[in-house]
């Protein structure tokens, strides 16, 4: 009879872990509290995709809305750096898959969507677009991360 509560406790203790091995660490609070809106648009000129604006320029450690609008006839890949990786993605919505082990986001034929993102500390690094049809020729752009105001 001793077995059954013994049992019992510990699928108890089981399930009280089972949800934090499942999250990953909770993000920091933002460092300011503006989403500012950021368009992304993808074009294809000699079957090579064309990003624009070729510079991305977004506040650090903030929360941005990227919109993301594709007039390429091919299904595009956006990768940039760690970006899209441990959990600062919040939110994403409309034709975009996320892809490559997290390091990337797929975005369907003449797509469009929306990603809601944290982003990483101030700094520099290569973002490319890379396009299914033409993968040795990437389009490399360059994403500024530059200290948050006030």
């Amino acid at each position: 009879m001793a077995r059954i509560p013994l049992l019992a406790l510990a699928v108890s203790a089981l399930l009280s872990i089972g949800p934090a091995w499942a999250e990953g660490k909770p993000l920091p609070p933002p460092a300011s509290n503006a989403m500012p809106p950021v368009e992304l648009t993808i074009n294809m000129d000699n079957g090579k995709p064309v990003c624009a604006p070729a510079e991305v320029l977004l506040p650090a450690d903030t929360n941005v809305e990227l919109h993301v609008v594709s007039q390429a006839n091919a299904p595009i890949t956006i990768t940039m750096g760690e970006q899209f990786e441990n959990g600062r993605v919040l939110h994403a919505d409309g034709d975009l898959v996320h892809v490559m082990s997290e390091k990337g986001y797929l975005v369907k034929q003449n797509g469009k969507g929306t990603l809601r993102l944290r982003t990483m500390k101030a700094g520099s690094q290569e973002y490319a677009c890379t396009s299914t049809k033409n993968q040795d020729a990437p389009f490399k752009g360059k994403l500024t991360l530059t200290p948050p105001a006030g």
